[in-house]
């Protein structure tokens, strides 16, 4: 179980999810998931604001989560992806979840 998890929402152009999620799954889903690691949960909203991508990500420790978002920066193949995907995010937001202690994943 992963201690912390960040949680990131991408707000995108109208009608832009299809070409983000063609685009991630073609470009930057094997370099995210081969650095990060803990690929927790992978959406996009149908219901409520619409044209929102959330992704989770599992960490041992803001440590943890820092040098690996380090290494995906640095990572050329993900700065290629991002140079494309950049122009459909409209608003980022990102938060750090911790587990309530009576929570366990099985």
């Amino acid at each position: 179980m992963s201690k912390f998890v960040d949680e990131r929402i991408y707000t995108l152009k109208a009608g832009q999810v299809p070409v983000f999620l063609k685009l991630y799954v073609e470009e930057g889903m094997e370099v995210q998931v081969r650095i990060l690691g803990r690929m927790v949960g992978y959406y996009f909203t149908d219901i409520g604001p619409l044209n929102q991508i959330v992704h989770m990500w599992g960490y041992d420790s803001l440590d943890d989560r820092y040098e690996r978002r380090k290494l995906l920066q640095a990572a050329p193949e993900w700065q290629s992806y991002a140079a494309k995907m950049r122009p459909l995010v409209t608003h980022v937001e990102n938060k750090i979840l911790v587990p309530a202690p009576f929570f366990a994943v099985k």
